[in-house]
Formats: C-alpha cells, structure tokens, sequence
C-alpha cells in the first residue's frame, strides 16, 4: 500500500453514481476533499466520475468498482485501494428494486438486500477501520430511512434475516435491513469510543426518485410515487446532511447519533436502542462475516 497521493482528507462513499450519493460527492469535493465514489457498473460509475469532476469543480475525484452484495468484491477493492489514510467512510449504496417481487441471492449465497445494505457495510468498515484510525478525527456514517417511522415495531429477524423461509417482500427486507444500520451505528460508536472516530446514522425522508429507473412500475405505482415526489425533497437536499456530518466541525465529537434532513437528533424505536437486541444484531452479522 502506497502513501495517500494527496495531503487533502479523503472521503470515500459507496453507491455514488446517482442520486444522493452523487450529489453528497459533489458537494464534499466542493468542500476541499478528495472523494472516491464506489460504484458497482463500471460504465456509470465513469459516466458520474467524469460529472462530479466537472460539477465540483475537482479533479480530486476517483472510482472504485465494488459490488456491496459480494464479500469477495468488497475486500479485492478495499486490498486495491492505495491510500493508507481514510478520513471519512459513507455507506449510501443500497438495493432497494421497488419491482422486485421474489428473493434473489448473490453470487455467494446470500440475499442481496441483506448482503448489500448491511452486511457490506459492516464488512467495509471492518477493514478500513485501521485507514480510519489514521485520521485526526475519522467519520463512519450509515444510512437508514424515515419509512421506519411507519414501522415501530419492526424487529430484526436474528433467525432468518434473508426470507429464507417466510414470504418475501423487498421492502420489508429493506427496512430490516435499514434498522439493522441503524443499530450497527449505535454498536460501532460504542466500540470506538476509545478511537479519534465518530460514527453516526442519517434518517433519509422522502427523496425525489427518477422514475425511469424502473421501467417496469404498475401504473398504479408510478402514480403513487409520482404523488410521493410532490412532497419529496431533492437529492442535492438530502446530500447536505451527509455533507454536514461529513465535513462540519460542529460534529467533531458526536457519536452515536441518529440523524434527520434537518441536521437535528432524532429518536428510533425502543427495540433498536435496547442493548440486548444490539447485541444479538451484531452477534448474528459477524457470522456472516468470518
């Protein structure tokens, strides 16, 4: 591993080829850092490389290929990675295909919402946390959604986290999934306490999403989220909290937080700030891990 290229702090954010992720990047490479966007597809991570390059006016931007769902793709980019130095790590990418309606496995066996949205980030973190610890003041931000406000009661299922023997249905995978980050932030803030690293989690609200994405909605949904968007906030919106608890001296020393649109602490539910449930969480997720 070489030394870092730059003397400029580095922010690393996964699933930044679109939407939040890409305008997060473009506003933290604005703010001075250099940024290294993980994307999955080769082609549109370049196509968003060479436009947060122009939109940030920095060349300071590169492109790391990593597919989140797959353990073995995520520890090839971190090996590949030459910066011995990581100032901030933000685990935007998610697989949330509002279409999808049965279960599918990754290449390694593992149900793709699960793997991608929190065993990969927890994976991720795992061997960057030295990089981390490099910094001055390191950052690890998740991500969940405000959706579970709507689910109060939802609890992570420690025996069969992937479908594998109840119905399916995407997006009660993804707010399992959600709230399993969520609880991960909690545990990894407890577990760096000793560290120069914070670590904290974003409740994302009610985003504009393009449509054409997902070419094959029912009329009927596409009407929803067309309604939806009418109160939705934009992506460059949402990306300033995460440029915020990226990049803010304010945020120096809070860990542990859960944070709305606004930059304002909220609450989540009983069930994941209860220690007891943290634990069996992390216990069930570090089994996937080894």
């Amino acid at each position: 591993m070489e030394n870092s290229k730059t003397d400029k702090r580095i922010c690393l954010i996964t699933g930044a080829n679109s939407g939040i992720g890409k305008a997060a990047a473009i506003q933290i490479a604005r703010q001075g850092y250099r940024v290294i966007i993980g994307c999955r597809n080769k082609e549109r991570g370049e196509t968003a490389l060479s436009e947060i390059k122009e939109k940030s006016n920095s060349d300071d931007v590169e492109l790391m290929i990593i597919d989140m769902a797959l353990q073995k793709s995520i520890r090839a980019a971190v090996e590949a990675l030459t910066h011995n130095q990581v100032d901030v790590l933000i685990h935007n990418a998610a697989d949330f295909d509002i279409t999808r309606k049965k279960r599918e496995v990754s290449g390694e066996n593992i149900e793709t919402v699960w793997a991608t949205n929190h065993l990969g980030p927890v994976l991720m973190t795992d061997l960057l946390t030295e990089r981390l610890k490099r910094s001055e003041q390191g950052r690890i931000i998740t991500i969940a959604s405000k959706g579970l406000v709507a689910h109060p009661f939802l609890k992570v299922d420690i025996e069969d986290p992937e479908f594998k023997s109840k119905s399916y249905s995407v997006e009660k995978a993804y707010y399992q999934s959600k709230l399993a980050q969520v609880m991960y932030a909690y545990w990894l803030a407890q577990e760096l306490k000793d560290t120069e690293i914070t670590v904290n989690c974003i409740r994302v609200t009610n985003v504009k999403i393009d449509i054409e994405r997902y070419p094959n909605l029912s009329k009927a949904m596409k009407l929803s989220y067309s309604m939806k968007s009418k109160f939705a906030i934009t992506p460059e919106e949402m990306a300033l909290t995460y440029t915020y608890l990226a990049t803010s001296p304010e945020v120096n020393s809070v860990t542990g937080k859960y944070f709305d649109e606004k930059n304002k602490e909220v609450s989540s539910s009983a069930y994941s700030r209860d220690e007891a449930n943290i634990a069996a969480v992390m216990d069930m997720t570090m089994k996937y891990l080894k």
